[in-house]
């Protein structure tokens, strides 16, 4: 089944977004960004953002985790 939205229809072919260097850049606030608490990928939050960071594929993995337990 096709289906246009996926993933690998969109050319990644893999959830997991690939590392290009964004982590020595630097998050809205001017510090330094997060890292995500799951995989260690740079979040899109400054470091200084309290709670937990997560990377936006884990994010979306969490979310779907929770939206499908019964």
């Amino acid at each position: 089944m096709a289906d246009d939205t996926s993933c690998e229809a969109a050319g990644t072919g893999s959830p997991v977004a690939a590392n290009d260097g964004s982590a020595t850049d630097s998050a809205p606030d001017g510090g330094p960004f997060a890292e995500c608490v799951l995989c260690r990928a740079p979040t899109e939050y400054p470091e200084s953002r309290r709670g937990i960071t997560l990377c936006p594929v884990c994010e979306w993995q969490e979310a779907q985790r929770s939206a499908c337990s019964g």
